[in-house]
């Protein structure tokens, strides 16, 4: 293969993981490896459709006044993911404002911003940040157009499994195939461009569906473990009286709450129910649910000595059942993450290596040069009954 063809093969490659990257995010709720502004609130740093590299917040490390940081906001815009600049650090958390703003995020209503809200970091270099001029409204222009694609193949096939994410997999799927059948229609004995280089392997083409299958599957499986899962905010009132309502409670004392972890799925999911605020405690902090079931875990809210309204969160991280639990508890401990890399590898993974072991363990070789189109079955079977 020549230097050309690695370099074209690395720049598909780069647009795939950039258009793969910012659409999940956008699916998923979560920046990944990339992000965008849509509103100029962030002129002139980010003016609206620029793109930015988002550092994810468990690897970002500590976050400190002068940060840009993607946060999931309970006002803004009327809630939802929103990219701010950090400008003080309170005991209580952040607060945030945008470059454009006259004021801060908190004195239009927004509460203060926890370490659980923050998601992801701007990455920066030499303290500025770093921007994609217009990746985000190329990524919107092409979403829109996906989406319209995913609307229009619902209401023509009336089948309602193309919308959405789990959709969006199907679509993508389809896709992939069409794209392997026209290249395989292209580079056939019969197709039009039979007469050029027959020195070409085709199993990459092969491998590139059953690598985009895996890539699907993965996508799909993050989903369910991510989408179900994240910040779950208990609004606290600590005040001087008892209170039937659960969430208000007297000042220094604590309530229980059920935390309830449902499982629409066919695969059973551990649930990690975790605190990320003071005066939150879990227990159990895993929980095992079946198909389709239902688990639950108790959280302990305590109301702080001080009156006042309390924002406590907990976190949930879920992983599908598919390795021992002793090993994604080791995983989780490591980081979050963690468990989410093991569970797509092994799906990828056997996905791939089974797709292989389907043509023989030969995927590089299915024609060569030497090969000769072979007469179609039903012409042989005709010559044979002209002869009888």
């Amino acid at each position: 293969m020549s230097l050309r063809r690695y370099l074209t093969l690395a720049l598909q490659g780069f647009v795939v993981l950039t258009v793969v990257s910012l659409l999940v995010g956008q699916y998923l709720g979560q920046p990944v490896l990339l992000s965008f502004v849509e509103t100029g609130s962030m002129q002139p740093v980010l003016n609206p459709g620029d793109g930015f590299i988002a550092i994810p917040a468990p690897l970002a490390g500590p976050i400190a006044p002068g940060d840009v940081v993607t946060f999931d906001a309970q006002e803004i815009d009327g809630g939802g993911l929103t990219t701010h600049r950090v400008v003080e650090e309170t005991d209580r958390g952040y607060v945030t404002q945008g470059d454009n703003n006259p004021f801060t995020d908190q004195d239009g209503g927004e509460p203060i911003v926890q370490e659980a809200d923050v998601v992801a970091k701007a990455l920066t270099f030499g303290g500025s940040v770093v921007v994609i001029p217009h990746l985000g409204t190329a990524v919107m222009w092409f979403q829109g157009l996906l989406e319209g694609f995913q609307t229009w193949l619902t209401v023509t096939l009336g089948v309602r499994a193309l919308q959405g994410t789990q959709g969006l997999a199907y679509v993508l799927l389809g896709l992939s195939a069409v794209a392997y059948a026209v290249d395989w229609y292209l580079a056939s004995p019969g197709g039009p461009d039979r007469e050029r280089d027959r020195s070409r392997e085709d199993g990459t083409s092969v491998a590139f569906v059953f690598g985009v299958l895996a890539l699907v599957l993965m996508a799909t499986a993050t989903a369910a473990m991510v989408v179900p899962a994240g910040t779950q905010e208990y609004g606290v009132v600590s005040a001087d009286f008892e209170s039937e309502n659960p969430t208000v409670v007297e000042r220094g004392t604590s309530t229980e709450l059920e935390y309830v972890v449902p499982n629409a799925g066919v695969v059973p999911v551990h649930a990690y129910v975790t605190p990320a605020s003071e005066g939150v405690r879990v227990d159990p902090e895993r929980v095992y649910v079946g198909s389709r079931e239902e688990g639950t875990t108790t959280l302990t809210l305590s109301a702080p000595d001080e009156t006042g309204y309390y924002r406590m969160l907990v976190v949930e991280h879920r992983y599908l059942a598919l390795l021992p639990a002793s090993t994604i508890d080791a995983l989780h401990r490591i980081h979050p993450w963690a468990p989410i890399v093991a569970i797509d590898a092994l799906l990828g993974g056997g996905v791939y290596l089974l797709g292989l072991a389907l043509v023989r363990g030969e995927p590089a070789r299915l024609r060569n040069r030497d090969s000769r189109p072979k007469t179609p079955a039903y012409r042989r079977i005709l010559r044979k009954l002209y002869r009888e």
